[in-house]
């Protein structure tokens, strides 16, 4: 079992699972472009989904259950799935490995089996749904619970006590603090950048807390570096960009929430754009491309630059500014937020 990227005729993709003849796995393939095309899932939300329930659907080969069955021994896969390192949980291992399980090291930690746990919930209530299993599966996944444990805020503004249905299976995460770079990381990150097109995506990060794939998706005419853009029919007013959430872009760019938002801007973001401005027209190929940021070096020049990209930027940056381990893409939208 493993996940497979999907390229429709139209262009749209979306992420299945493949069992070991290479053939699609139906009750999967049925989730998966639901949460697609159904529920107006982003792509990589299906590839995370895939590769979840593959590890669910390889350890029910692996043990002779069928993916029923094995719904209703879901404590059995959390073992498995916590102590079965990539030598046994791995799409290339044989069936003959001795599978790990208590008394090993863990292989996964508690966010991640409570991630795949999800996602092979979200596949069985679908599959529940559409007729493909017995709603016997339900009561098995999920438990009736009151709603004492819940924020004041998420309560029954009334004060009466009111009923939910809460997943049976899950490991207790303990809080970890937020994995920030801090101020003095981000001055180094800068200072080891190469371009201005670089440096322009560490603030469009760190001080206006993009993702990255929101960060490569921008166009031309998504940024308004105007103090006041609202005699030109915007109705935002100083310095800010507009995120949106295209399906046609190029690169896999994709931005997270449907919601469209304007971002404002600082002092410090609006002078790396005009000086990546001025980068970016020294290179004739970017000239007719709609994006904000292109490829100034890499081939194809000119075209737009795709999401990892934006990771191996940092991991290079971090190298050369002596940072170990590597800062990442979310500890800088981490900073803005704090």
């Amino acid at each position: 079992m493993r996940a497979f990227p999907v390229r429709l005729p139209s262009g749209a993709s979306y992420w299945t699972v493949l069992d070991e003849d290479l053939a699609v796995v139906a009750v999967a393939d049925e989730f998966l472009r639901h949460v697609r095309f159904g529920r107006d899932g982003a792509e990589s939300t299906t590839k995370s989904y895939a590769n979840s329930i593959a590890l669910f659907l390889r350890w029910c080969a692996r043990t002779d259950r069928s993916w029923q069955a094995g719904a209703e021994q879901l404590a059995l896969f959390m073992t498995w799935l916590t102590h079965a390192g990539p030598y046994a949980s791995g799409a290339e291992t044989c069936t003959q490995v001795v599978l790990a399980g208590p008394g090993s090291v863990a292989a996964r930690g508690p966010r991640r089996v409570n991630g795949v746990l999800t996602a092979v919930r979200a596949m069985v209530v679908h599959a529940v749904a559409a007729g493909q299993a017995g709603g016997h599966l339900l009561p098995l996944l999920y438990e009736v619970a009151e709603d004492r444990d819940l924020p004041e805020a998420a309560r029954d503004s009334d004060g009466r006590m009111s009923w939910r249905m809460r997943a049976r299976h899950r490991l207790h995460e303990p809080e970890r603090p937020v994995d920030r770079a801090s101020d003095a990381e981000i001055v180094a990150l800068l200072h080891a950048c190469r371009s201005a097109r670089d440096r322009l995506i560490v603030l469009l990060m760190a001080r206006a807390g993009l993702r990255r794939g929101e960060v490569c998706g921008l166009r031309r005419g998504d940024v308004h570096l105007l103090t006041d853009s609202r005699p030109l029919g915007c109705e935002v007013a100083r310095a800010h960009l507009h995120v949106l959430r295209r399906e046609d872009n190029p690169n896999g760019a994709w931005a997270k929430s449907r919601r469209q938002r304007a971002v404002p801007l600082d002092f410090l973001t609006v002078q790396a754009f005009d000086t990546y401005v001025f980068e970016r027209m020294s290179v004739p190929e970017a000239a007719n491309s709609d994006f904000v940021l292109v490829n100034l070096c890499r081939d194809p020049v000119g075209a737009p630059m795709r999401p990892d990209a934006i990771g191996e930027l940092l991991a290079a940056a971090s190298r050369r500014a002596g940072l170990e381990p590597a800062i990442r893409p979310h500890q800088l939208r981490h900073a803005f937020r704090q």
